[in-house]
């Protein structure tokens, strides 16, 4: 069925990619989203106060706000995919995650008001009666939200949309919620006991938790997490794909929504290549990120003595003394130079984020030092690998 929908509705659909095939993809699901989930809202009310159960009305409620969210969702891929302007010259994209956020919070307060009637519904449990549409009706409704979990999830990966995920996610939530909703109303009919209230205590349990889970997700792209191990292993193996590329280092990935990202690393070359080889070379990793990756890249690149045995030897050198002080701790940028006194060592001591600023500067002037007393003149500086923590 997400197949079929997907071929019939979203145009292109295997250029996920493309910014407005994204869009429609997430048009869909809002759409589908926003359809069923008032269906089973309507349905589940009706249920709910024929057979006086707030588990079924806390239930219905969760579907209300499954599909405001969905609204909500249509209105934030609608901005998200705003082209650039002059106020937003990286474009709109984190409206997404803006929107996955504001769901949460919508999410978050159902979930309080349900938790209200759960406890009052406890502490004076109502008349309970039982129907064996409303056991047929949430059955129904179990498998359709199975099935919105699975289309929702499926669009999520395609399109890399973190509000697809956490829809797909919530809907999953909405599975169990939905199931012991059902198991109060079959208690009731079998030993005549009414747990209602306590089973809208867990429905209740339920859509906080994935509010909560949603506002996490939505939070840290927000605030600026760091690129994943993957995505480093992508760009890393990306650049050194290219002959003249002897390495990279110095990762950063800013992201400005699904598929709008902007990268810079540091590549590595031969220090005999000419300045005008090296920025074509770069220059054409740029364009190839772009088209391939859909990265905007920027490369520095970096001199290497290459076959150069005394550079060599005073790398390794400095790599000794490092294995010593801090194995953690790396060599970026060594250069072998000659001045008016004589030959000196550059290089920077790479420490991932978060090392301590003080034992950072100790490990550098402990090196100094080591290297002063064996006469290497040098000049070293801190750096901060952003894609190391």
């Amino acid at each position: 069925m997400t197949d079929f929908l997907v071929k019939h509705f979203v145009k292109d659909y295997q250029a996920t990619e493309k910014a407005g095939v994204r869009r429609d993809y997430g048009i869909l699901a809002s759409i589908v989203g926003i359809f069923l989930n008032f269906l089973l809202f309507g349905g589940k009310l009706l249920i709910g106060l024929l057979i006086h159960s707030v588990s079924i009305m806390a239930d219905a409620f969760n579907n209300l706000s499954d599909a405001a969210s969905a609204l909500i969702g249509f209105v934030g891929i609608k901005i998200a995919n705003k082209p650039a302007d002059k106020e937003h010259p990286f474009g709109h994209g984190r409206a997404e995650y803006i929107t996955a956020l504001v769901v949460a919070f919508v999410i978050m307060q159902v979930g309080f008001d349900f938790l209200k009637d759960s406890l009052a519904g406890i502490k004076e449990p109502g008349e309970l009666k039982f129907s064996l549409v409303a056991v047929i009706f949430l059955g129904i409704s179990i498998l359709t939200k199975i099935w919105i979990f699975y289309f929702n999830r499926s669009i999520g990966k395609r399109i890399h949309s973190q509000v697809m995920m956490a829809t797909a996610t919530d809907a999953l939530g909405d599975v169990f919620a939905t199931s012991a909703t059902a198991l109060a109303v079959l208690v009731y009919r079998f030993w005549g006991v009414n747990i209602d209230g306590y089973v809208g205590l867990l429905v209740s349990l339920f859509v906080l938790w994935a509010g909560l889970g949603i506002a996490r997700d939505s939070v840290a792209p927000l605030i600026g997490e760091g690129s994943s191990e993957k995505e480093q292993q992508m760009m890393q193996d990306f650049v050194e794909s290219y002959e003249g590329v002897l390495g990279s280092h110095d990762l950063i990935i800013h992201n400005y929504g699904p598929g709008r990202s902007m990268g810079s690393v540091h590549a590595e070359v031969s220090r005999a290549m000419t300045m005008e080889a090296a920025h074509e070379l770069v220059d054409r990793i740029e364009k190839d990120a772009y088209l391939q990756l859909g990265i905007y890249l920027v490369i520095h690149t970096d001199p290497v003595a290459v076959g150069d045995e005394q550079s060599t030897s005073l790398k390794e050198k400095v790599g000794g003394i490092l294995r010593e002080l801090d194995p953690d701790v790396e060599i970026h940028d060594f250069r072998l130079v000659k001045d008016e006194k004589g030959d000196k060592l550059i290089f920077e001591l790479d420490f991932p984020v978060g090392y301590p600023a003080d034992k950072a500067q100790e490990i550098k002037e402990n090196v100094k030092a080591r290297l002063l007393d064996s006469g290497e003149r040098c000049r070293i500086s801190i750096d901060r690998n952003f894609s190391r923590s």
